[in-house]
This record gives structure tokens, C-alpha cells and sequence, in this order.
């Protein structure tokens, strides 16, 4: 039987995996496994050991606390928040926050918003 964290850790490998445009073959090789642990990993058939995530997380290019964005604590009734999901799985706008946050003035983040407000109405 499949534990919940690990299903939903899974889930999430899947899809940086995707968001990523690569196979399971190709992580696979990059992580030093077969596809088969990784289609076993991604449906939470078998658990990821924290050496395997730490490696997945670099091979992804993501924070290992991506794997559990939106991961309710047991009898948690917190909804997850739908726009880490986002940020975590849209490459485009994970880099766009990345960015965001190294601008180094409130002044200058506030015209980045301004601006991005502007062409969003637009659209």
C-alpha cells in the first residue's frame, strides 16, 4: 500500500520531470537508476530516499521543498495554494519570481509590478 507523501511526491516528480521536457529515461540516467524505479518513484510505488531527492531536486533544477508544495500535514484542513504549484511547475514563472525577488528596492519591484500589470490588462 502506497503512503500518501509518497504518492504525492511522486505526483510532483512527474511533473517538474515534464515541466522540464525530459523523459524518464533521461532521469533516469541521470539519476543512476532505471526508468523503471522512476515510473515506481512517480506513482509512489516505491518511496525516494532523501539521497535519490536531493539528487532528483539537482538534476531538475528545483528546491527539494518543491516536492512537497501543496503536501497537507496529516489532519491538516489547509487548502493548498494553487500558485506555489504554479511557481514550482511553470518554468517561466518560477524564473520570473526568481528574478522578482533579486531586485533589490520595494521602489523598483513596485514598477516591475506596475509594468507587468499593465501588459497583463492589455492581454
Amino acid at each position: 500500500m502506497t503512503h500518501p507523501v509518497d504518492t504525492h511526491v511522486g505526483a510532483r516528480l512527474r511533473k517538474m520531470r515534464k515541466a522540464a521536457g525530459m523523459s524518464q529515461s533521461t532521469l533516469a540516467e541521470r539519476l543512476g537508476i532505471t526508468f523503471q524505479q522512476v515510473q515506481k518513484y512517480e506513482r509512489g510505488t516505491n518511496r525516494i530516499s532523501a539521497s535519490k531527492l536531493h539528487d532528483a531536486a539537482l538534476v531538475l533544477g528545483v528546491a527539494i521543498s518543491e516536492f512537497f508544495d501543496g503536501l497537507q500535514a496529516m489532519g491538516d484542513t489547509q487548502a493548498p495554494d494553487p500558485l506555489a504549484s504554479k511557481v514550482s511547475t511553470e518554468p517561466h514563472l518560477r524564473r520570473l519570481v526568481e528574478l522578482y525577488q533579486k531586485v533589490p528596492t520595494p521602489e523598483e519591484r513596485k514598477r516591475i509590478l506596475d509594468l507587468v500589470e499593465v501588459v497583463a490588462r492589455r492581454g
